[in-house]
């Protein structure tokens, strides 16, 4: 995307509180393993390669580690890549596996840090200086030798910082007849109703990965106390996911598809299908995050799209969103520590990175909110993510994913059971339930 030289004034505080939930300094869990020796943060002069594993759909490692083998030629990188269901479900085994990759995209810590795969960045976090990044940057990367979230040793990175919304397709607005954002969950179900009668699809999102998770998810957090629901994910003793906005929020997502408001084969439609149709005209909205917005902006064209926050519940009120980083994590068996927390680093530090980072993901980079902020072209849908990002920290609104809370749940429980959800075989309450059983379990087997 060409970019406009105008540095992006209106977001300077977007780095600083991305991630607004409870951080600390370092903690004491002797879990997984230090970075062996006195950590050095000096390049190294010899020749090596770096081992990344990596997700499909996000390329912004191949372009870092580009740019990273260009400024220092004798650093080069192998990226290996897999679906996102399939690498949570193998970390594990790739990390303790004697070909052990450097880096790994690790969204979820799950029982990592006490089966000993991971190294503790503690000392990395300690030479670097990154006590200057926000501590809510980090917080939920940490974990303590008890298995709580967002307390603890550093065990994780993130490589830019996310905001979901709603995509909402001009053209098909037009047709429909919607004059406005919508401002209240309310005036977005009146949207709704408008495209179905229109016989435009309202909702374009699919259950075959479980991304229609996001859409549970933004409402069960318009539905009740963000810190209730932190709590569960970062497991939080006495925290549980039966609670009365989890249960609006499963109701409402079913009485969407009832509605015909999804597609007759959500079950079937994974992401890349999900984007694919909704770029290709198929959908009025689509509930995804700030990382497809150059994709959405070069499919539909400058103003051909719109992104929004998911409206609250009444008007006027706060607003809230899943956010978090895209975070990695340094395998214990990685041969090459310091390199690879050089180049991590290195992606928060250097202005070229930062530039990577906000150009291919649409996400902040986060780091030293002192740090001049990358530019972006004006009008983008990148430049209005940046702008919703700096909304949701101003409010205080960001939360984690749901489907991080632990190593099994996404495809042991909320893409399963919400598929049963969505075609009416399982009622909201038993819904409900079935994720918070399936949450004790899978933390008692960690």
């Amino acid at each position: 995307m060409r970019q406009s030289p105008r540095a992006l004034a209106l977001v300077a505080g977007i780095a600083v509180a991305l991630l607004t939930l409870a951080g600390c300094a370092p903690g004491s869990s002797n879990a997984g393993q230090a970075a062996s020796g006195s950590v050095s943060t000096t390049l190294t002069t010899k020749k090596v390669t770096i081992k990344i594993q990596d997700e499909t759909g996000f390329p912004v490692t191949s372009d870092l580690a580009k740019e990273f083998t260009k400024q220092h030629p004798n650093v080069t990188f192998k990226v290996v890549r897999d679906s996102f269901q399939n690498l949570i479900a193998n970390a594990p085994r790739l990390m303790a596996s004697a070909d052990a990759p450097d880096l790994i995209r690790l969204p979820t810590l799950g029982s990592t840090v006490k089966d000993g795969l991971l190294t503790n960045l503690d000392p990395y976090f300690t030479a670097y200086g990154w006590d200057k990044f926000p501590a809510g940057q980090l917080a939920g990367s940490r974990m303590t030798k008890a298995g709580v979230r967002g307390e603890g040793s550093l065990w994780q990175f993130g490589l830019g910082y996310s905001v979901t919304g709603i995509y909402m397709n001009q053209k098909l607005a037009d047709k429909v007849g919607i004059t406005s954002i919508p401002a209240t969950i309310d005036e977005l179900e009146a949207d709704l109703q408008k495209a179905k009668d229109a016989g435009v699809l309202p909702i374009q999102t699919g259950m075959q990965d479980g991304v229609g998770t996001f859409v549970l998810q933004a409402l069960i957090n318009q539905y009740g106390d963000k810190s209730k629901l932190i709590d569960w994910m970062f497991n939080k003793s006495g925290a549980t996911f039966d609670t009365d906005a989890s249960l609006k929020g499963a109701t409402t997502f079913q009485d969407w598809a009832t509605k015909g408001y999804l597609p007759p084969d959500v079950n079937a439609i994974n992401y890349t299908t999900m984007v694919a149709n909704f770029t290709g005209g198929q959908g009025l909205f689509m509930w995804d995050g700030n990382w497809d917005a150059a994709n959405v902006d070069k499919a539909l064209g400058k103003g051909g799209a719109q992104f929004f926050l998911m409206p609250p519940a009444t008007k006027g009120g706060k607003y809230v969103a899943m956010g978090a980083g895209n975070t990695f994590a340094v395998p214990a068996k990685s041969k090459n520590q310091d390199t690879t927390a050089y180049f991590l680093n290195w992606i928060a530090t250097n202005e070229k990175a930062r530039q990577i980072v906000v150009d291919v993901t649409g996400a902040s980079p986060g780091g030293d909110p002192s740090q001049k902020l990358p530019s972006v072209e004006k009008g983008s849908l990148i430049e209005k993510a940046l702008e919703l990002s700096s909304k949701v920290a101003a409010d205080d609104g960001f939360t984690d994913f749901i489907a991080n809370t632990t190593a099994g749940i996404y495809q042991g429980a909320l893409q399963p059971d919400e598929q049963l959800l969505l075609t009416d075989k399982m009622a909201p309450d038993a819904f409900v339930k079935a994720i918070q059983a399936f949450y004790v379990k899978d933390l008692a087997a960690q």
